[in-house]
């Protein structure tokens, strides 16, 4: 599935460009030493140099930091006045709540809170994302935790993304509508047993993330191989076409991240993306 960039459309003006949801593109994470190797940072860029040189590209990023430790607000604070006025930050939820649940896990969720308050304050915070795992199937016991885990972060932007397919079902996309809750939209290896990728919107801002579509790497787990790819312009302007376009004509905003972090992939793919999104008359950036 992998290949050269190919697909070559032209860029629409202003005046062609449609009415529809404003989206940001950026990438789960940002502070890579390999994106210094590789050439998307400049040479000797060191990592508390990189968000600044990352904004030059894009509005927004995936904090992944957040996902192995309970953020600060001290360090949150920090960061956010290291990016450009306006650029926005998504911060996954610690894995204490969802991967490796602590039994002080509601205790967590009031740390959490209390840590990225500095990006609510300042209104950059443009969600939280609720990560669950692949062996977190639509079980009755999975189905209560999930609810008391949403309630517990009521107020908050949030994200869900599942891993497991038997989430796919009406039930829970009527319950995030009724709570406002975003439904992520996943591109990832066609392997069985996924969640499927859906244009479904269950918020006013869609949420989309670009795993990669390296199966072998997904089989083995390795991160580095399963995160491993690079994906051609025509993956791009097809799954824009089925799945971006519907999913922007019924939200009022739009989040894209690309994960595939390897080699810099992510970067070059969200650039990508932008330039293709901007030509479709989609207002990206």
């Amino acid at each position: 599935m992998q290949g050269d960039s190919t697909v070559r459309m032209p860029v629409a003006g202003r005046a062609e460009q449609k009415a529809n949801a404003g989206i940001r593109i950026g990438t789960c994470g940002y502070s890579y030493a390999e994106w210094v190797e590789s050439g998307f940072y400049p040479a000797g860029t060191k990592g508390g140099e990189m968000l600044r040189a990352y904004a030059e590209h894009f509005s927004v990023t995936e904090l992944n930091y957040t996902w192995y430790q309970l953020p600060k607000a001290s360090a949150i604070e920090r960061q956010r006045k290291q990016a450009p006025a306006g650029f926005l930050f998504a911060a996954k939820l610690t894995r204490t709540m969802t991967h490796e649940v602590a039994a002080d896990w509601r205790t967590e969720v009031a740390r959490y809170r209390d840590g990225i308050r500095p990006l609510q304050e300042a209104r950059q915070l443009a969600a939280v994302l609720v990560q669950l795992p692949p062996e977190f199937g639509r079980t009755l016991n999975n189905r209560k935790h999930l609810a008391v885990v949403l309630n517990e972060l009521e107020g908050l932007p949030l994200a869900v993304e599942f891993r497991n397919g038997t989430w796919n079902h009406e039930r829970v996309f009527g319950e995030f509508e009724r709570r406002g809750v975003t439904l992520v939209a996943v591109d990832e290896p066609d392997l069985p047993g996924l969640f499927p990728a859906l244009n479904r919107v269950t918020s006013p801002q869609f949420y989309v993330r670009f795993h990669g579509r390296n199966a072998k790497g997904w089989r083995t787990g390795n991160m580095q191989s399963k995160f491993d790819y690079s994906y051609s312009d025509k993956e791009l302007l097809d799954w824009s076409r089925r799945y971006l376009e519907p999913m922007a004509a019924r939200a009022k905003t739009g989040l894209v991240f690309f994960n595939n972090h390897v080699r810099a992939q992510a970067a070059r793919n969200a650039l990508a993306l932008l330039r293709l999104l901007r030509s479709m008359g989609l207002e990206a950036g």
